[in-house]
């Protein structure tokens, strides 16, 4: 079947290098990692042999990431794909060979690959001359070996991996070692040694070609030009990523610019006037039984005439993958309506790249190496300005259903405290309300009898389970801008949460306390005022503080992706307003700015009471200023007679007459000082007052 290929392959070494660039969770960078899996080492030419034990022309060719462990190999290992199976299987072994090859094509790769099943092969008949010992070593045919990967054969070396080990075992193959712990520990004679050391049993007379004695890094380096010389490999790298298969036998999907001649069946690219090619309209698109795509059954769309030449064509009828639009819709955001291009250039130069892109971590490696590939392609031909798409990467956390309470209850039917199931499948259980839940420590327990713990557990939101939260009861119930609110409120955006309908409630009373804080309370008739009441008053000192620090919080945690925190830090400032005996207006405004991304309708709606006609959106953000950050409180030890008897909280740099001002207004101090007679009074500014005084007669 004829397919179109993207070739991802030849992106590889960049799609890794760039990734340390970018600001992602190293867990997905790890997993993007291990998909493209470079593997540095050689390439291994294993001569075939004869009945004769002549070399002959066909060569058997190994990937391997340890070439200094040739010396340990002592067969060789090709996967039931390989083209050559066939020309080296003797006759003697043929009906046995073909026999494991029809078995191993009904196994998926993943099957092939598992670690913990038990290896299976076939010995070919045939055995290749290993160039490092001289030796004859048997070729056998395994599938654990897969013909996707490296070469589709491998040299085996069972001292040194586990996999090979095990088949070796199993087998009664020779198992040679090859390679000993630096530290002479010694090596168990169970298991293969897969670790790094120094080289022994690793010389040959016949190859005149030694290494004993050097480390594995050494080694591999010795053996590769070695090779190379001798003309037995050459140094490669290897990767696991494969080119892009990038065409579907369906209807829908993207249909490809291209048709082929009839008369030579050359490719020729629709003409850009002519795009974008659209699909067809067809009442019947399923499967067409033949192997052709359903769009074949639209015969006056498929054929076509080469405007060029004049010859008549037919249509590519194969559709692209739903990559072909979600790799750059990103770039489309930026210029939606461009009918010349792509994207403008001077658009993009101003967006991209993407600042933060917030998904699921079941597109780490698909999706978004797909899209890293598509803007690599795209920069490479001048369309983007970026190396990379999205600058960073944000995992969000799972937001869990309602802690669900479970009693567990024996075939009595008596009830069983928690911590004393081992089995729950012997128990019946039962759900309790949460109005019948006690918490106890860190357990839970039944409010009508403590000593049963209970179990308490959120799961995943599902219809199954019935504990799915529909968003527009609580809009309906609460508001759009609590609901938005109490999703930020849970926790760390990149944390799995546990929903609670009670910390909704918490929000909503938050965000009613802001409105009353500014317009006030309700009047007579339930209504509330057109306007606020906030006033024209210049602020005080202790009132610009709080707004400030409040500013340099919320625009740190919003920037650190820290929700959370930086609600909090608004419900400080309103807590901190309800005791203010004035309410600034200047202070009120930049407070409501700050609340705007968090809860924008509210938010809207005091900003228009606050006696502004145009948004708030067009606003600049607030800035802390510097001078109301400092913390310029102290706290001032009092002494009477020499004796410590309290302290006080001043402004820095208050005087002396101030300080002794605020000790007599202290009621703590009055009983020091009443009947009392101040004599003298020593005073060390930010540090101690002590008050001399003389009992009156």
């Amino acid at each position: 079947m004829r397919q179109w290929m993207l070739k991802i392959t030849e992106y590889a070494d960049r799609l890794l290098e760039d990734l340390d660039e970018l600001d992602w969770p190293e867990s997905i960078k790890e997993m993007q990692r291990n998909w493209i899996g470079r593997s540095k080492g050689a390439e291994l030419d294993f001569y075939v042999l004869d009945r004769d034990g002549q070399e002959r022309e066909l060569k058997l060719t190994v990937f391997t990431t340890r070439p200094d462990t040739i010396f340990g190999a002592t067969y060789l290992v090709i996967a039931p794909e390989h083209p050559f199976l066939a020309s080296i299987t003797s006759d003697s072994q043929k009906i046995y060979v073909e026999d494991y090859f029809e078995k191993a094509s009904r196994k998926s790769e993943l099957e092939r690959t598992d670690l913990q099943k038990d290896k299976s092969g076939v010995f070919t008949g045939s055995c290749a001359r290993n160039a490092a010992t001289g030796e004859a070593i048997p070729i056998w045919v395994a599938d654990y070996v897969l013909g996707s990967y490296g070469t589709g054969a491998i040299m085996a070396v069972p001292a040194h991996d586990s996999r090979d080990y095990e088949f070796a075992t199993k087998y009664n193959l020779p198992i040679r070692q090859v390679v000993i712990p630096k530290d002479d520990s010694g090596c168990a004679t169970d298991k293969a040694y897969t670790g790094e050391g120094i080289m022994i049993n690793s010389s040959s007379d016949r190859s005149q070609f030694d290494i004993n004695g050097l480390s594995t890094a050494e080694a591999a380096a010795k053996v590769i030009e070695w090779v190379e010389r001798t003309r037995h490999g050459k140094k490669k790298v290897n990767y696991k990523l494969r080119d892009w298969l990038f065409a579907r036998q369906r209807y829908w999907g993207e249909p490809f610019p291209v048709f082929f001649l009839e008369d030579t069946g050359e490719a020729v690219p629709v003409p850009e006037s002519d795009l974008p090619v659209t699909l067809p309209e067809m009442d019947d698109f399923t499967p067409t039984g033949t192997g052709e795509p359903p769009l074949a059954k639209s015969i006056s769309w498929v054929n076509t005439t080469d405007l060029l030449s004049g010859k008549p064509a037919k249509r590519e009828t194969n559709t692209m993958p739903q990559w072909a639009g979600s790799c750059w819709y990103y770039l489309r955001f930026m210029d939606p309506k461009n009918s010349q291009a792509l994207v403008d250039e001077s658009k993009e130069r101003y967006w991209s790249p993407v600042d933060v892109y917030v998904g699921g971590a079941e597109h780490s490696v698909l999706h978004l190496l797909y899209s890293r590939f598509w803007h690599k392609v795209l920069y490479d031909i001048g369309v983007v300005s970026t190396r990379e798409p999205f600058k960073c990467l944000i995992n969000q956390g799972m937001i869990l259903g309602e802690v669900e309470y479970t009693a567990f209850i024996n075939k009595k039917g008596d009830l069983v405290s928690a911590d004393l199931v081992d089995y729950i499948n012997e128990y019946r259980q039962e759900k309790v309300p949460a109005s019948n839940v006690l918490k106890s420590g860190e357990a839970y327990v039944l409010k009508n009898n403590p000593s049963v713990r209970i179990n308490a557990r959120a799961h995943k939101m599902s219809k199954s389970r019935g504990n799915v939260i529909n968003p527009d009861d609580i809009v309906n119930d609460y508001g759009a801008d609590s609901l938005r609110l109490y999703e930020m409120f849970m926790g760390p955006l990149r944390d799995t949460k546990v929903w609670s309908t009670n910390g909704v409630e918490g929000v909503h009373r938050f965000l009613g306390r802001t409105w009353r804080l500014i317009v006030g309370y309700p009047l007579s008739d339930g209504s509330y005022r057109e306007t606020t009441i906030t006033t024209d008053v210049e602020p005080s000192h202790e009132q610009l503080r709080n707004l400030h620090q409040c500013i340099r919080k919320v625009t740190e945690e919003m920037e650190g992706t820290r929700y959370n925190t930086a609600i909090s830090a608004m419900m400080e400032f309103v807590n901190a307003a309800y005791k203010w005996e004035t309410h600034p207006r200047s202070i009120l405004e930049n407070f409501v700015l700050l609340l705007s991304p968090f809860a924008p309708h509210i938010a809207e709606e005091l900003w228009q009471r606050l006696g502004h006609a145009d948004s708030l959106a067009y606003e600049p953000w607030p800035e802390a200023e510097e001078q109301y950050l400092k913390d310029d409180m102290i706290v001032l030890p009092i002494q009477i007679n020499g004796k410590t008897r309290g302290k006080l909280q001043l402004r820095e740099g208050s005087g002396e007459d101030e300080a002794f001002a605020a000790v007599v207004q202290d009621k703590h101090f009055e009983k020091y000082l009443s009947g009392h007679t101040v004599r003298k009074r020593i005073y060390v500014p930010g540090r101690i007052l002590n008050i001399i005084v003389q009992q009156n007669k």
